[in-house]
C-alpha cells in the first residue's frame, strides 16, 4: 500500500552526490551552447560541428547504410536531421526525439534602416509570441546573415563580447506615460514601437544624416550597402549571457531555453545512445514558433525526404513502406512546458502543473481550451513511456499548461502524430517562458537528457 498515491517530491533530494556533480556539469555544456547559439543558424553550425566530431557524416557523401552508422541531413543551415542507423528494419519503427531551435526574437525588416528625431534606429518584425513590453530598454545585439546579389555570405555578429557596441529599444519616462499606463498591458507597446536604436552621430558629407555615417560604418566594416538587407536574415535577440540563477547555483537563466534547453539534450542523448534494435533519430527543427511553416519547418516534406533516403540507402525502400515506418514508430516532442511561477500562481491547476525541479515534464496533450489543435497521446504509449522513465530513475511529471480556459499552446507532436506516429510532448518546465530571459531548472535539464537517451534505447 505505501505506492498508492502519487505523491510529487523534488529531485534534488534524491540524488547522491556524484549525481549533483554530474548534473551541474552537464549544466556547464548547456550554458556554453547557448552563449555560442542564440539563433538557429548558429544552433545548426554547432550542431554540424559536434555530429562531425562524433564519428556522423552527411548522408549526401553515403551510398550505402548498415547498422551503427551515423549520419545527418542539413536543411538551408536553418534545421538539422541526425540518425544512427540500429539492428532492425526501419519498416518495424523508429524511436524519434524531436525539439526545435528557433526562439521568440525580433527580425529587421527587408529595409530597416531609417532615421528619426536626430537618431538612427532598425525597424523590426517581432517572430513568436512576445510580450512586447519585455523587449524595451535591456541590451540588445545583432546576429544574422548578409547575402548579397553576387551569393557572397557575410555573418554578423554584434553585441556578445564586451567590446561590442550594443543596443537597445527605449521607453517613455514614467513622467510623461499617464496615457501609455492607461492602456492595457498588452497595448502599451505596439509591434511599430519595437525600433531599436542604433546611432546618434552624423555623417559630414554635407547631408548631416545620422543614417548615411551608420551605412558608412557597415560599409566600411561589412562591405554591404542598403540594398544587400533585401537578401538578409538579421536578428535582434538579447545581449545577455547565460548564467547560473540562485545562491545555490540550481538554476538556469538565458535567453532561448524554449527550446535549445531540449534541443541540447536531444543531441547528447543521440551521441551518447547506445546502438538499439531501432533506428535513432533525432529533429532539431525550424519555425516552430510560427506554426512550423516554410521548408524548414516540420510541416514541410523535408523530414520525408531524410527518411527516403535512409530507407534508400539500406536497400528497403518500395512503395508505401514510408507509411509503415511512421506507423510503427514512436516519438518524444522535445519540447519545454511551463514550470509553476511563485508570482502567479493562479494560472496553474496545481493538480496537474509542473514544478522546476521535479523532473522532466510529459504533456499528454496540448492545444488550448477544449484541446483544439491538440496532438492527444492514447493511454497505452503513455503507459509505455512511464515505463521506459521508471526502470532506469528518470524523474517525471506529468501536467496541462496552465487553466483549462487560459490560453493553451502546441508543438510540432501533431505533425508527427499526422503521419501515424505515437507522440507525447516530454521536455523542461519553464519560468518566463518567451521572456527575453528564461528560467530552468538544472535537475529537469539532466532529466530530459536522461529521458531522451533512455528512449532513444528503448
Amino acid at each position: 500500500m505505501e505506492n498508492i498515491r502519487n505523491e510529487k517530491k523534488c529531485g534534488w533530494l534524491d540524488i547522491t552526490p556524484e549525481e549533483k556533480n554530474k548534473i551541474f556539469d552537464f549544466s556547464e555544456g548547456y550554458i556554453d551552447f547557448l552563449n555560442r547559439c542564440k539563433t538557429e543558424r548558429e544552433a545548426t553550425s554547432y550542431l554540424i560541428s559536434k555530429l562531425n566530431q562524433n564519428g556522423f557524416k552527411d548522408i549526401n557523401v553515403i551510398s550505402n547504410l548498415n547498422k551503427g552508422d551515423k549520419v545527418y541531413f542539413v536543411n538551408r543551415y536553418k534545421s538539422v536531421y541526425a540518425a544512427v542507423i540500429g539492428d532492425e528494419a526501419l519498416s518495424n519503427g523508429i524511436n524519434v526525439v524531436g525539439a526545435h531551435i528557433d526562439s521568440p526574437r525580433l527580425d529587421l525588416k527587408p529595409s530597416p534602416i531609417y532615421e528619426d528625431a536626430k537618431l538612427a534606429l532598425f525597424k523590426t518584425h517581432y517572430y513568436g509570441g512576445i510580450k512586447k513590453y519585455q523587449w524595451t530598454t535591456i541590451p540588445l545585439a545583432l546576429h544574422g546573415v548578409v547575402v548579397k546579389a553576387d551569393g557572397t555570405r557575410i555573418e554578423i555578429v554584434i553585441g556578445e563580447d564586451d567590446g561590442d557596441p550594443i543596443f537597445t529599444i527605449t521607453d517613455l519616462l514614467p513622467h510623461l506615460s499617464q496615457e501609455q499606463a492607461s492602456k492595457k498591458l498588452s497595448e502599451a507597446i505596439d509591434g511599430e514601437s519595437l525600433n531599436v536604436l542604433i546611432g546618434s552621430i552624423p555623417s559630414n558629407d554635407g547631408k548631416n544624416l545620422v543614417k548615411d555615417n551608420i551605412l558608412k560604418l557597415l560599409n566600411e566594416k561589412y562591405g554591404i550597402n542598403e540594398i544587400d538587407f533585401y537578401s538578409s536574415e538579421l536578428e535582434i535577440v538579447p545581449a545577455f549571457k547565460a548564467r547560473h540563477l540562485g545562491f545555490d547555483k540550481s538554476m538556469v537563466a538565458a535567453y532561448g531555453q524554449d527550446d535549445r534547453v531540449c534541443a541540447y539534450g536531444t543531441l547528447e542523448a543521440i551521441l551518447n545512445a547506445k546502438l538499439g534494435r531501432k533506428t535513432m533519430v533525432a529533429i532539431f527543427a525550424d519555425k516552430e514558433e510560427i506554426g512550423s511553416v516554410g521548408n524548414t519547418g516540420m510541416r514541410s516534406e523535408m523530414f520525408d525526404y531524410f527518411i527516403n533516403e535512409i530507407l534508400n540507402k539500406k536497400n528497403e525502400n518500395r512503395p508505401g513502406i514510408l507509411n509503415k515506418v511512421y506507423c510503427n514508430s514512436m516519438m518524444l516532442s522535445a519540447d519545454v512546458g511551463a514550470g509553476v511561477d511563485p508570482n502567479y500562481q493562479s494560472a496553474s491547476e496545481k493538480n496537474n502543473a509542473s514544478y522546476i525541479g521535479y523532473g522532466v515534464e510529459l504533456n499528454k496533450y496540448t492545444g488550448s481550451r477544449g484541446k483544439s489543435g491538440a496532438s492527444d497521446a492514447n493511454a497505452e504509449f503513455v503507459a509505455k513511456v512511464r515505463g521506459i522513465f521508471e526502470s532506469n530513475n528518470v524523474k517525471y511529471q506529468v501536467s496541462e499548461l496552465g487553466k483549462v480556459d487560459l490560453g493553451g499552446g502546441g508543438t510540432i507532436a501533431y505533425i508527427l502524430a499526422d503521419k501515424g506516429m505515437d507522440v507525447i510532448d516530454c521536455g523542461v518546465p519553464v519560468i518566463s517562458m518567451h521572456s527575453p530571459y528564461e528560467v530552468t531548472s538544472k535537475f529537469d535539464i539532466y532529466s530530459a537528457y536522461k529521458a531522451y537517451k533512455y528512449f532513444f534505447e528503448s
